[in-house]
């Protein structure tokens, strides 16, 4: 991953978490016990951010030796050791919570995208994340969204030209846009359009949009509108998209179907630090 992005964000939550040490471990635990650890899943997921974990553990104590079990993207079972640790007690109870809460995070996205990648198992359609991320971890969860099987959107919105409809109600109409937006952006930069009925989705094909996302519509209408799009157009949909949702919509054909709820409403999956006696 980004090693420099990442470095910034552990340090931000190690100082965080102990703005003035740990007044707990470094007054009761003796300085020169030596302890081990397991890091354990207590629910069955996919993993992602153990070596986030692992760097974390670097940051707080050089001398910390970590086995890494299980890679990223890997499926884990309930009490699946994780990795393995072995270092200074202190050190280890400095860092058991931050690196828990990367791991637990991550991996409750790379789960949540794994069940949607799943229902489309066989079909032509893809998951796509979208930019509704923690603000400053969007690195840490789009990546997540890879180890779970999903593909990234853009990460940013210097990464391609998305009119919606706020755009459209500020220029006027949708070729208007999509024609100032050809006029100025680099050549081999992609201009997608929000389309919220068949109107809007026929200008956008026609004025030569890339993409034309089909935005909170019926299956019916659905239907109706990839019929005249699919073939001429990559076609995404979003809008309210769930497991059973994801499924039906996949067997229209669409290209992607985009799915906020992968980076803001996933669940934090079950994961613990055992020390061993």
């Amino acid at each position: 991953m980004w090693r420099k992005n990442i470095d910034a964000l552990i340090e931000a939550a190690l100082k965080e978490d102990m703005p003035a040490g740990d007044i707990t471990s470094e007054n009761i635990v003796p300085s020169d016990s030596i302890s081990r650890a397991f890091i354990v899943a207590k629910e069955e997921g996919v993993l992602a951010g153990i070596y986030v974990a692992e760097r974390v553990m670097n940051k707080i104590d050089r001398t910390i030796f970590f086995e890494i079990h299980r890679k990223d993207g890997q499926k884990m079972n309930r009490g699946d050791k994780i990795a393995a640790l072995k270092g200074p007690s202190v050190s280890l109870l400095k860092g058991e919570r931050t690196a828990l809460n990367f791991l637990q995070r991550m991996s409750g996205i790379a789960t949540t995208t794994r069940k949607f990648v799943n229902v489309l198992d066989g079909k032509k359609t893809k998951i796509l994340d979208t930019r509704k991320t923690t603000p400053g971890l969007r690195s840490l969860e789009k990546y997540s969204v890879r180890m779970g099987g999903g593909t990234n959107h853009r990460f940013s919105l210097s990464d391609m030209v998305m009119i919606k409809d706020n755009h459209i109600k500020i220029v006027g109409n949708i070729s208007e846009a999509v024609l100032l937006a050809r006029k100025k952006i680099k050549p081999g930069i992609k201009i997608e359009v929000e389309a919220t009925n068949r109107e809007e989705a026929e200008e956008a094909l026609k004025c030569g949009a890339d993409i034309v996302m089909l935005d909170n519509m019926s299956l019916n209408r659905m239907r109706e509108v990839v019929k005249l799009l699919n073939g001429k157009v990559l076609v995404e949909v979003s809008g309210n998209i769930n497991l059973s949702r994801a499924s039906k919509i996949a067997d229209l054909g669409v290209d992607f179907i985009s799915v906020g709820a992968l980076t803001h409403s996933y669940k934090s999956l079950d994961i613990s630090m055992e020390f061993i006696d």
